[in-house]
């Protein structure tokens, strides 16, 4: 008996059929037998289900004699299943890899509730994805079994049946079945999470949920999503039979009416003649089904007038939105005005002001930080103030620092009279730098990836950069900080402005260059890691060949395990990765089970590299920082042809690097088996990266920044070796034409 039956019901799908099921069969966890029906399938995907079941014992494909539509199509399957779960994919979503997997652990770990609720991704046909908005819900519920009563906000994630795991024989006891027409999951979903006794949930997208850009039957234009009203009637009918639901009536009751008004919202699913009888049908129901004595909420009182007093209500909204849109538009534009008037009006520079950012408004972190804290000590008199994104990043401040938000009078009194501007982002546009202004620019580290200028001959890298305007905003700068030569030929190549480059080294290295083990051992204690452990640390970066940047190299799951006892596998994602899909796809809940540590929303990325004994990362630029500390890296390059021809590289990693260079997770975990990562051959490879790359990193690049910039004070420039250009590319690139 399999743990799992994949019920596959599948209709003119051919395009996607193939993704659909390689992304089960070859699920790294096998027990597994899939059950594909072809629902009168017109095109080739009949052929292609049996030339599946033909290479893989696995499949089982179920021909039905006339087309039943989706519902019933997984009813056919349900005979079939012998699986102790079930689990119904639509044929042109996805499973994500280990998906099986982690849903096997979990269904362990909590004893095989009745159903497990796990998570999923949307993704759209141009390329995007987006995680599901109530993935929180989820994580919230991690720990034990519950039961709807127990957490009702379950049932306010998306009500389909494709986002869970059924006990079979909880289904077959009940005798769920799926009804025909559209909106099929909403009688079966609320029943069977309302009936339930144990659920469960899984904070992990296991399922890609494809948004096609034409054939969603949800996009399609037709008079059957009249169907919803039956639906919803099923739904009543199925509580009205069972007393002891009774009291989940208003709740139904609510969200029939938000599902109707929603689909009569969206302008491609009703035919236009047709809106009147669906608002009128939905009134009714929603007065028949009315529970006594509930209040109506203030969005749904819609539903107690008329059609033409609903049209008129939405024509307003939309008035009134797109004049809120409009003023927006004329204060900006006023204020423009404004800040151009005053530049022929304004008050003389303060001498002993400073404004700060990182990260685009983030916090107090990074370079900037260095800078601030090294000004506070050696320059006392001059108040230093940051900008920061809203007041949630305000409070997690140090206590007395003064802020400003964005575009806030506050911020424009502010920055039109200090005299220093430290960030390691470009100001916005609407900043004009005054004469006597300094503005420093720390960048975020030594340059491995093309930027700037150089981003002009690669389309994809640039896809969200106006590099125009980024010079424009670039000719501010007085000061870029370098930590080497290389830093300091590539940003005047890369942004050919008017600034002087300081051979500063990297204010936010200091503390590496110092070696701070106590900070280390805190850094340790706040991420679990027990004591005696060899922390290694993953850290990718973001692929440009890939819109959402996101590219899996490595199982982490499986990369934990290798490392073997006494080991600890710590993970930091690149920034622009830590609010997308990619920690929902296995990494917040291998760090909930304790397989390893997520420490992407550590504040300060020094400190999860003073806490490593190893790195292991790709093409990130924090190798560079973390070679300050002489311990091990390991360059994991198993897609480096396909990054540099995308991005760009101003040099060959792979050929001098700071560690062995591994081009497969075999290799990796080989590497780590045998004790190669620490040999004296990785010694020396580090040696002459560090003489290369760490050269102007003395620990006082914070001090020489805030006397010799803000100060005025002579200070010497850290010992250097020989300079050396960067090395480009020996190989033609792979994108250019031939």
């Amino acid at each position: 008996m399999p743990r799992f039956s994949v019920i596959v019901p599948v209709h003119h799908v051919q395009g996607y059929l193939h993704a659909c099921l390689d992304s089960v069969l070859g699920q790294s966890y096998r027990d597994l037998e899939l059950i594909a029906v072809d629902d009168r399938s017109p095109d080739g995907c009949g052929r292609i289900l049996d030339d599946y079941a033909a290479r893989d014992e696995r499949v089982r494909v179920l021909h039905l004699p006339e087309n039943v539509g989706l519902g019933r199509a997984r009813n056919a399957g349900m005979p079939h299943a012998a699986g102790d779960y079930l689990l119904f994919l639509d044929s042109d979503d996805t499973l994500t890899p280990g998906a099986l997997r982690a849903l096997a652990d979990r269904l362990d770990e909590t004893g095989d509730p009745d159903v497990l609720v796990f998570d999923y991704a949307r993704t759209y046909w141009w390329g995007g994805t987006r995680r599901n908005v109530l993935a929180h819900v989820l994580a919230e519920a991690a720990g034990s079994t519950f039961t709807a009563a127990e957490r009702p906000e379950i049932l306010d994630l998306l009500m389909v049946v494709w986002n869970k795991a059924y006990r079979r024989d909880f289904v077959e006891r009940e005798g769920f079945a799926f009804p025909p027409g559209y909106y099929e999951d909403t009688p079966w979903t609320f029943p069977v999470l309302l009936s339930a006794e144990r659920i469960a949930t899984l904070d992990r997208i296991c399922l890609y949920y494809r948004q096609r850009r034409q054939g969603n039957i949800l996009s399609t234009t037709s008079r059957k999503h009249f169907d919803v009203h039956e639906q919803y009637a099923r739904v009543f009918r199925f509580v009205d039979a069972r007393p002891a639901l009774a009291h989940w009536r208003p709740f139904l009751h609510a969200k029939m009416g938000e599902h109707c008004l929603d689909i009569l919202s969206k302008p491609d699913r009703l035919p236009p003649s047709d809106r009147a009888e669906f608002f009128r049908r939905t009134a009714e129901m929603f007065h028949a089904h009315r529970p006594p004595g509930v209040r109506v909420p203030a969005e749904l009182r819609e539903l107690e007038g008329g059609y033409a007093g609903y049209v008129l209500r939405r024509r307003v909204r939309r008035t009134g939105r797109e004049l809120r849109c409009r003023a927006g538009q004329t204060r900006a534009a006023t204020a423009a005005r404004a800040v151009r008037a005053r530049s022929l009006l304004r008050r003389p520079l303060d001498p002993d002001l400073a404004v700060y950012s990182a990260f685009s408004h983030r916090g107090m972190l990074g370079d900037p930080a260095a800078v601030h804290r090294a000004a506070r000590e050696l320059a006392p008199h001059i108040r230093g103030v940051w900008v920061v994104a809203d007041e949630e990043r305000a409070a997690a401040l140090p206590p007395g620092i003064p802020y400003v938000l964005p575009d806030t009078p506050e911020y424009r009194r502010v920055t039109e009279r200090a005299t220093y501007f430290v960030n390691n982002v470009n100001w916005s546009g609407t900043l004009v730098k005054r004469p006597g202004s300094v503005h420093v620019h720390t960048h975020h580290g030594t340059p491995l990836k093309y930027a700037g200028a150089d981003l002009l001959g690669k389309p994809g890298a640039r896809l969200h950069f106006d590099v125009p305007q980024m010079l424009r905003r670039a000719d501010r700068w007085d000061h870029v900080l370098v930590a080497n030569r290389h830093s300091e030929l590539v940003w005047e190549r890369a942004f050919p402005c008017h600034f002087t480059a300081l051979r500063s080294g990297s204010p936010r290295n200091d503390v590496l260059v110092r070696g701070d083990e106590e900070r280390a051992r805190a850094t340790r204690e706040r991420l679990g890691v027990p004591e005696g452990d060899t922390v290694v640390l993953y850290a990718p970066t973001r692929r440009d060949y890939r819109r959402d940047g996101l590219v899996e190299r490595i199982d982490l799951a499986r990369f934990a395990a290798d490392l073997g006892e006494g080991r600890t596998l710590v993970v930091r994602l690149h920034p622009t990765l830590a609010d997308g899909p990619a920690r929902g796809l296995g990494l917040s809940e291998l760090h909930r089970r304790g397989v390893l540590v997520d420490a992407t929303d550590e504040p300060e990325v020094q400190d999860v590299l003073l806490a490593a004994d190893v790195l292991v990362t790709d093409y990130s630029s924090v190798m560079f920082d973390y070679a300050l500390l002489d311990r091990p890296i390991v360059v994991h390059a198993d897609d480096w042809d396909a990054f540099r021809a995308s991005r760009g590289a101003y040099l060959d990693v792979t050929a001098r690097a700071p560690g062995h260079v591994t081009r497969s997770y075999r290799e990796l975990a080989w590497l780590f088996a045998s004790g190669t990562w620490a040999d004296e051959e990785s010694a020396r490879l580090r040696a002459a990266f560090r003489e290369r790359f760490c050269e102007y990193d003395d620990g006082r690049a914070a001090e020489r920044v805030v006397r010799t910039l803000m100060l005025g004070e002579p200070m010497p420039e850290p010992a250097a070796g020989p300079g050396r250009l960067p090395a480009q590319p020996a190989v033609r690139d792979l994108l250019a034409p031939s």
